[in-house]
């Protein structure tokens, strides 16, 4: 993707996110309604400082909800005080132990509970971000598959540095970050 590629699919992304059938789920065949924006790695910034003013933004049929997976994984290990720690177990026993129990403390299940709100409102989009970031102690393909029913009245946007083709996800155009055919390329 060139520079202007990422301004001319941001500037689509306000209007589809106005759309009716977007903001109700329509037209997805009963599937639930989430939805991937890819864009390249580089860009980063750029998509979040968009997505910034795009949450401020009054004069707009939609209001949205950001999660941040990597702050989320960042306050599930405060919580259960090992934040600190993790530099130093990872001198110790090395990245691939380091992995292992972080997985298994910031599971899917624990991230889908940081992630919830309610009442979900008529307009509002949960835009989940920080993919990249939180990258490989999570896996987006695993929160998809676990918000599924929490969401589903609302449509879900994924910002995800990398390439969705309708099955695989790419993350940064290098890693196959799983398998996730029930989203939609938002663009």
């Amino acid at each position: 993707m060139s520079m202007g590629d990422i301004f001319s699919s941001l500037n689509r992304v306000s209007s589809r996110l106005s759309e009716e059938a977007f903001l109700t789920n329509k037209g997805l065949s009963n599937e639930v309604g989430i939805h991937v924006f890819c864009y390249d790695p580089k860009d980063e910034l750029t998509v979040r400082e968009y997505f910034a003013g795009l949450k401020g933004k009054e004069d707009v049929p939609f209001r949205l909800i950001e999660r941040d997976l990597y702050e989320i994984f960042l306050e599930i290990c405060e919580e259960k005080r090992i934040l600190k720690g993790i530099p130093n177990m990872e001198d110790r026993k090395g990245k691939e132990y380091l992995s292992e129990q972080l997985q298994k403390v910031a599971t899917p299940e624990a991230f889908v509970e940081k992630m919830k709100y309610e009442p979900h409102e008529k307009g509002d989009v949960l835009v989940i971000s920080g993919v990249g970031k939180v990258y490989p102690f999570m896996r987006s393909h695993k929160i998809l598959d676990n918000i599924q029913h929490i969401f589903s009245d609302i449509p879900v946007l994924m910002l995800y540095p990398g390439t969705f083709n309708g099955q695989d996800l790419g993350l940064f155009g290098k890693f196959l970050d799983g398998h996730y055919y029930r989203a939609f390329n938002l663009l």
